[in-house]
């Protein structure tokens, strides 16, 4: 090989790297991707609506986990289009019961409201789920409820602050002692 191949061959190798390179470090953003389903206020809400289903009190509550972003990123990238419209729907509708009942939109109704408004809509989705048929997507808000559970007790903030953490692996104890109140277990 001579002299001038090599160097064409060493900058063509060296410039396919950076490129592609540089793809991947883009694949690689800490920015949560949107498709442009939830906006901004609307993932504020779905936080508002996470913090009343895990409210903060002596340990971290769903706001401190940005359960709203997970909400959002959730249902963007997993939900069936069908799906996705009852979720965004069901930010509307409770905006609407919101503003019916106190003539406040639920960002600005009180923590008391927003307990009443979203207990209101539990036994809602709970006669749903039970009523609905086989081919009929769930009630927005147990899909609220269900992925505010699931983001937050394997975030960061709830794995470490709200259960017991352990990094690595102990001995195998079967029986451990556990007393009402306790924090259950994470390895």
């Amino acid at each position: 090989m001579e002299r001038r191949e090599a160097v064409k061959l060493i900058s063509f190798i060296m410039g396919s790297a950076m490129v592609g390179g540089s793809a991947i470090i883009q694949g690689c953003r800490t920015s949560s991707p949107s498709t442009g389903l939830f906006s901004k206020d609307q993932i504020a809400f779905l936080d508002e609506v996470a913090e009343v289903i895990i409210p903060r009190t002596d340990t971290p509550g769903a706001k401190d986990a940005e359960m709203g972003a997970f909400l959002a990123l959730m249902v963007e990238d997993t939900y069936s289009d069908r799906d996705q419209e009852v979720f965004v729907a069901g930010i509307k509708d409770i905006n609407d019961r919101s503003m019916e009942a106190y003539g406040l939109s639920f960002l600005d109704s009180s923590p008391d409201q927003r307990h009443d408004l979203l207990s209101s809509l539990n036994e809602l989705q709970e006669k749903h789920h039970k009523e609905k048929d086989a081919g009929e997507p769930e009630h927005y808000f147990r899909m609220m409820k269900e992925l505010t559970l699931l983001g937050f007790f394997t975030s960061e903030v709830g794995v470490k602050e709200v259960r017991r953490y352990t990094p690595v692996a102990g001995k195998f104890e079967p029986c451990i002692d556990y007393k009402p109140g306790d924090r259950a277990w994470v390895y």
